[in-house]
């Protein structure tokens, strides 16, 4: 029999559970909310478990401002060992005898806040002539990568005990935590690797708001969508525009707009009758469309008819 699936717009805060891939965890609760279309915003490890904010409907469309957004994440690492994935699915490579202490570990994390360089790691979803390069290490291949700035703007150490150390991490987009576990068993002379990791964070969400699988299971279809977001908690940061209906009408049908006032130039938060239409580009006085909701377009085009 074929599934019934509703038009849906929002954001879900989830809370990945472990062993999931972030599509499989996608495509299990766009199935339980019956939705058409969804997206996720950051990809999680089925190792890593935590915030996957999920984006239903219209939202896509917006879905990057948090792709780009910092994120904060709990990670536990083990020392002494390196392994070919650099987290607890490779195999060991190197066993080494872990002789730190507290001090010397926080001395080593202070040298990793800031702007650093990373070598992405070959199993990752980076692309190499249109494959990821995941795809390359299956094969037995490695090819260069190109090494990345990335900014750490906190790095706390939570708790040591032995041969595992637990840190919490603010970090910058493009951030690989199983690269930073690494090259801290590097720096501390005995390897290491990810053993877990935990996502508590993204830009203005944080887990502490996020639903879990067997919560959401547990709720009625009405219950499960009071939980979503409007679509434009994800653009928070930026300025508010709001538009009087003939304007909204001819930036719909595709027309720039001259604006009177003067308005700080960049991106900006349309808003038409106080609900949220799209987002728009502002240079000086002059407003463009850079991306607005469909049901704002179908209006604008039933009106020139």
């Amino acid at each position: 029999m074929a599934r019934i699936s509703y038009p849906l717009d929002g954001v879900l805060l989830f809370d990945k559970p472990l062993g999931l891939s972030s599509n499989t965890a996608l495509q299990k609760v766009r199935r339980l909310f019956q939705a058409a279309k969804a997206g996720h915003t950051g990809t999680l490890d089925p190792l890593a478990t935590g915030l996957l904010p999920i984006c239903f409907g219209e939202a896509t469309k917006f879905s990057g401002a948090l792709l780009d957004s910092n994120k904060t994440y709990r990670a536990l690492i083990r020392l002494g060992q390196t392994t070919s994935t650099a987290d607890a699915e490779g195999e060991i490579l190197t066993q080494c005898q872990v002789a730190v202490d507290e001090p010397q570990i926080n001395e080593v994390l202070a040298k990793f806040v800031g702007e650093i360089s990373q070598l992405p790691p070959m199993h990752s979803a980076i692309k190499h002539q249109g494959k990821p390069l995941y795809e390359y290490i299956r094969k037995g291949e490695t090819v260069e990568r190109a090494v990345r700035t990335i900014t750490i703007y906190e790095l706390l150490l939570e708790r040591f005990a032995g041969t595992e150390l637990e840190i919490t991490v603010r970090c910058s987009k493009g951030t690989y935590i199983r690269t930073l576990a690494e090259d801290i068993g590097h720096a501390l002379g005995c390897g290491a690797h990810l053993l877990a990791l935990r996502r508590l964070a993204i830009g203005p969400f944080s887990l502490d708001d996020a639903c879990s699988w067997d919560r959401l299971e547990a709720m009625s279809l009405a219950e499960r969508e009071s939980c979503l977001l409007p679509l434009d908690c994800m653009l928070q940061d930026l300025p508010i525009l709001e538009l009087d209906a003939v304007q909204v009408t001819r930036i719909a049908q595709g027309q720039r707009l001259v604006l009177e006032h003067l308005q700080p130039g960049g991106r900006v938060r349309i808003y038409g009758g106080n609900s949220f239409i799209g987002v728009g580009l502002l240079d000086g006085k002059l407003l463009a469309a850079e991306r607005l909701l469909s049901n704002v377009a179908k209006n604008a085009a039933s009106s020139a008819e």
